[in-house]
């Protein structure tokens, strides 16, 4: 057996006997002998560096660092998921589904495990990067460190796709962080507040042998990617653990809602036997195209639910009431509590919402209060212990000017929040808007972060967004913790903003109720900022997906002086505030006032393809077939409700074929 040869076989045992160890939980050698063979193998690599393997079992000890994490974009957007508390909510879920698709509908139950979520991208069988969640659109590649968890694996096993993403949770197990608090407090050190964010906070260390040093697991559940020869999601999971990721085993496959809600009963009491943090279960519509046929809201799919577990409930002092104002001017009410834990983090803070729920709670200072953390990520108080309440206690008085500028606060007839008027002169309202136009959703400036932008702000370099475009090297040097190269970057990074495509640049200016999908209708329809500004508002309103609402905010928006001129500069600056040429000559009006409905599976292009091509050329797409629709694009193995549906409505039903000649 030559050198390679020899290489290359205790590598392949290495794969095999961690696989035993961290995945399957069946170790058949010692970790001596495991340790013993590791370190023949380190000693072979260094001596013959020609036979270097980047997804070798040597480099799982760490070592390499790593000062800047990339943003990379998901091929594959990772979505969030809409949650439910009882079993109303699921049954409201399921009839929504059971409009829409054909067929019975079973569903996969998964355990929500609280972790950091992560996707993993595979090419040939080898790992080739993992990435954060990050905002669901681009996140940061932790390649290196995840590549230290024993539980992921660097090269697959068996039959598998050539390339896919698969989607999971990297976790800390109880056990291991209770060790490194241990190990904390014993050097004197803080402990860790909870495994969640620790998990978090060790994907993002700098030197990776500090994150092997820490007994992180990775559990994977969700397979992405093109023709992966997957039918269900039961089948996926199957798939992916014998491929030789390490799948949890507590899924379950259900008929109907109520064999759900026996699944979550169940993990609900045998949840504090297991060696994670789990918060909920997560349901999924099993059949992959039924899936497909369902699509994505904004934020979350269609054929997926989180059941979360009832909240956790504490009992403190709420010491103090204080005032925040957004950059919309929005004012919410924070209550300041006696630290308290609550599942499993300390909380010192919770949100009031506004005046109506304080009034509502009757919540005073000096309350004993009972707090509660369940689907919302900040802690909530549900009530008042009125039997501990100081007699001489008088009902909380909502402020009524601004706690940062001492402008008088107004509240629109039919909302809920008080609003501070004074966008222009409201330190909060001023760094709030600038924070949100340099985002990642919006321009993603690079090199320019939240806490920049209050610095300049502060030592007033800039006083609104328009104002970073006359930002010199020379005035941001001089600032705390600037280097000549980040102000490099900073205005490089400016410069690089110009180019930001139209709709982004909407979306950043933060007019109020304007989201990222919202930004892209009107970027859609109305092709550049000088055709919105001449827009009415009944103009507006006839706007597919554009409410009386939103209409209003616009123009107030687009009425006021000061915001005009600020669009005025951006324009003369050279920021994008129209579709660009290219971009117009890949879009048309062809299919404009058209609705059509996907069904079935397509052989030129892709689902989502046909969607796009569907609105870059003015059609909009529906999910359920009514008598508004134009047209049913109909693929392979459509379902036969639909058809039927489509029939006996007389809509047309055309090929891929068709639609293709169509555009």
């Amino acid at each position: 057996m030559n050198i390679e040869q020899q290489i290359n076989q205790l590598r392949e045992e290495l794969r095999q006997h961690n696989y035993n160890y961290y995945v399957l939980d069946a170790a058949t050698i010692s970790d001596y002998e495991f340790d013993m063979k590791l370190k023949e193998l380190q000693a072979l690599e260094e001596s013959h560096p020609e036979f270097y393997d980047a997804n070798s079992p040597t480099l799982r000890v760490g070592g390499e660092v790593t000062k800047n994490f990339d943003t990379v974009v998901h091929e594959y957007r990772m979505y969030s998921l809409d949650n439910s508390y009882s079993k109303e909510d699921l049954l409201d879920w399921e009839t929504r589904i059971k409009k829409m698709v054909d067929g019975d509908v079973s569903y996969t139950c998964e355990l929500k495990y609280d972790g950091a979520s992560i996707s993993l991208t595979y090419e040939n069988g080898e790992l080739l990067r993992a990435v954060t969640r990050g905002d669901g659109i681009q996140g940061d590649d932790v390649t290196t460190n995840v590549k230290t968890i024993k539980s992921v694996p660097l090269k697959l096993k068996g039959d598998y796709p050539p390339k896919f993403d698969i989607r999971g949770e990297i976790v800390l197990p109880y056990e291991g962080f209770a060790k490194m608090n241990q190990e904390r407090i014993a050097a004197g050190e803080e402990p860790y507040a909870n495994p969640r964010n620790t998990a978090s906070g060790s994907l993002k260390l700098q030197d990776s042998s500090e994150t092997a040093k820490r007994p992180l697991d990775c559990l994977l559940y969700n397979l992405v990617g093109d023709r992966l020869g997957i039918s269900t999601q039961y089948e996926s999971l199957e798939k992916a653990r014998k491929w030789g990721f390490k799948v949890p085993q507590e899924s379950h496959l259900a008929k109907s809602v109520d064999e759900v809600l026996e699944f979550v009963n169940l993990w609900d009491h045998k949840r504090r036997e297991l060696p994670y943090e789990t918060d909920g279960v997560v349901i999924k519509v099993n059949d992959l195209q039924q899936q497909e046929e369902l699509g994505f809201t904004a934020k979350a799919p269609r054929w997926a639910m989180a059941y979360k577990f009832k909240a956790e409930q504490a009992v403190t002092r709420l010491n103090e009431i204080t005032y925040q104002v957004g950059r919309t001017g929005a004012i919410t009410p924070v209550a300041n509590l006696e630290p308290v834990q609550l599942a499993g983090t300390t909380v010192k803070r919770a949100s009031l919402h506004n005046a109506d729920q304080i009034e509502k709670l009757d919540i005073r200072e000096e309350d004993i209060v009972f707090v509660e953390k369940g689907g919302e990520i900040i802690p909530k108080i549900v009530g008042v212990d009125f039997t501990k309440r100081d007699k001489d206690s008088g009902p909380t008085q909502y402020i009524t000017s601004c706690p940062e500028c001492d402008t008088e606060l107004i509240r629109k007839e039919g909302e809920a929040q008080h609003y501070c008027p004074n966008f222009q002169g409201c330190p909060p309202q001023i760094i709030g808007r600038i924070q949100h136009y340099i985002s990642r959703k919006a321009l993603d400036i690079e090199g320019l972060g939240g806490e920049t932008v209050a610095l300049l702000v502060k030592e007033r370099l800039i006083s609104n967004y328009a104002d970073l475009y006359d930002l010199k090297k020379e005035q941001v040097i001089p600032l705390e913790r600037m280097a000549e190269k980040s102000a490099d970057n900073l205005i490089e990074g400016i410069e690089k903003s110009k180019d930001i495509p139209f709709e982004r640049v909407l979306f950043g200016l933060g007019i109020r109720y304007v989201g990222e999908t919202v930004a892209k209708k009107l970027a859609r329809h109305y092709k550049s900022i000088s055709a919105i500004i001449a827009a009415t508002e009944e103009d507006l309103v006839n706007v597919d997906e554009i409410g009386i609402k939103i209409a209003q905010s616009v123009r107030e928006f687009f009425d006021s002086e000061p915001n005009r001129l600020l669009v005025d500069r951006l324009i003369q600056f050279g920021v994008q505030l129209e579709i660009s040429a290219d971009k117009l000559a890949n879009q048309t009006d062809t299919l404009n006032g058209q609705i059509f409905v996907v069904s079935g599976v397509f052989a030129k292009v892709s689902r989502t393809e046909l969607k796009k091509l569907i609105e870059d050329n003015g059609g909009k797409v529906s999910s359920s077939i009514s008598s508004k629709t134009t047209y049913v694009v109909a693929g392979e193995n459509m379902g036969p409700s639909k058809l039927e549906k489509a029939n006996k409505l007389g809509i047309t039903i055309i090929s891929e074929d068709d639609f293709l000649n169509l555009i």
